[in-house]
């Protein structure tokens, strides 16, 4: 790969946050343009010590100190380094990389790595095979120099959304990026700093036969493709019910109402606003309220101020809550709970695009958990579902043909 260096000085790029995570799938570069971030700083910055690890990894002298002379010699820095078995130290800035494994033969190491006495840089590559968060957290909470920015810096292809940097990151905190027609997330929490990139960035590099290897996937088995080469994230449950669903923006033109699922706890109550266009076969949804323990007062209070005179489509299973609602002068109906109703309102929803607004992501966490506990028979598993089954219960009052008014 012939790839053009500036050896003119320029400042080397600093994130905004300590925490930054480079995703991606196959073939994006991810590791070669985290090693050439690590290798410039050698010379960019007096007295940084980085600790690059892999979850698992071999010999250093033979698995990773390889890799980084080539990066080295990118930069012509072959003469400006000295290295060891173990690391790579800048002989003008002493800047040094250690490079280390977090779980060994003889065990887990991370007591032996949170000692390492100056460190303001932890590199995590691989960070699919991180699967412990405990021994993250104790290596993180070891960099903490006050002359010189802290920065952890995670690598990884996206695996399954059980994985303790999704839960970290994205949960709640999530925008979805359109990539080939898939929907790819990226997290926008406020401390983080999220990098996605895909085989795209790395096309000129790539040979004709790899990328023949890229399109036939992408046009014979599109979901391995969006996993393997965009780096979508799988499911944690096997067999999502709905799968027809994007991220968008909730069309205020169109009339719209309320579904309402109680709970209190552990199960939560969710109040969901929808709207559909029947021309176009798409249903809006945009999250209201979703939270446990809330009394009658503020559910009243909650739902009568959301809701002003619009259908409110409500669980049967409160019919106490439900008069309460209408007294405060909320439309509070009952929903349509009849023989077959799960089942007729999911394969009714499968036949529209569900467009769920960037806000709502409980609908959307629950929209990647909801799975078919018998897909043979048509019975979904009963859990991850309190704001689907909201959602469901106004669809299928707006999906009856009604010509509603809001202020029935």
């Amino acid at each position: 790969m012939q790839i053009q260096i500036n050896s003119a000085y320029q400042p080397l790029w600093l994130p905004k946050t300590r925490y930054i995570l480079l995703t991606g799938g196959r073939a994006s570069s991810k590791s070669f343009s985290m090693a050439l971030w690590a290798c410039d700083a050698l010379s960019r910055h007096p007295g940084w010590r980085i600790l690059y690890t892999r979850y698992t990894m071999t010999a250093a002298e033979i698995s990773i100190i390889p890799e980084f002379q080539d990066k080295i010699s990118l930069l012509g820095m072959d003469s400006d380094v000295e290295v060891t078995r173990t690391n790579i130290r800048h002989k003008v800035t002493g800047t040094d990389i250690l490079f280390s494994g977090i779980k060994t033969s003889s065990g887990n190491q991370t007591a032996r790595l949170k000692s390492i006495p100056k460190l303001n840089v932890f590199i995590v590559d691989e960070a699919e095979e991180f699967v412990d968060e405990a021994a993250f957290d104790t290596i993180d909470e070891s960099i903490r120099r006050e002359d010189a920015p802290n920065i952890v810096l995670i690598a990884m292809n996206p695996q399954t959304t059980d994985h303790w940097v999704y839960r970290r990151w994205f949960e709640g905190h999530t925008k979805y990026r359109d990539i080939d027609g898939h929907q790819v997330p990226i997290s926008t929490h406020p401390q983080l700093t999220h990098i996605h990139t895909t085989w795209h960035v790395s096309k000129a590099h790539l040979s004709q036969d790899y990328l023949d290897k890229i399109i036939h996937l992408r046009d014979t088995q599109p979901a391995k493709y969006a996993h393997r080469f965009l780096g979508q994230w799988l499911e944690r449950s096997e067999g999502a019910v709905y799968q027809n669903w994007v991220e968008g923006a909730f069309d205020e033109s169109l009339p719209s109402a309320y579904g309402l699922d109680f709970g209190f706890f552990p199960d939560p109550l969710a109040l969901v606003e929808v709207a559909i266009d029947k021309k176009l076969k798409r249903v809006y949804v945009r999250q209201h309220l979703y939270a446990t323990n809330l009394s009658t007062s503020s559910v009243r209070g909650d739902v009568t101020r959301r809701t002003g005179r619009k259908p409110v489509i409500c669980d049967t299973s409160e019919p106490r809550l439900i008069a309460e609602l209408q007294e405060a002068g909320v439309n509070a109906q009952k929903a349509d709970k009849g023989p077959d109703s799960i089942l007729n309102g999911i394969r009714a929803l499968q036949d529209f695009t569900i467009v769920v607004s960037q806000e709502s992501h409980d609908i959307k966490r629950e929209l990647r958990l909801y799975s078919w506990n018998d897909k043979k028979h048509s019975i979904p598993i009963d859990a991850h579902n309190h704001g689907l089954d909201a959602l469901r219960y106004c669809f299928t009052f707006l999906n009856a043909g009604s010509s509603f008014v809001a202020g029935r």
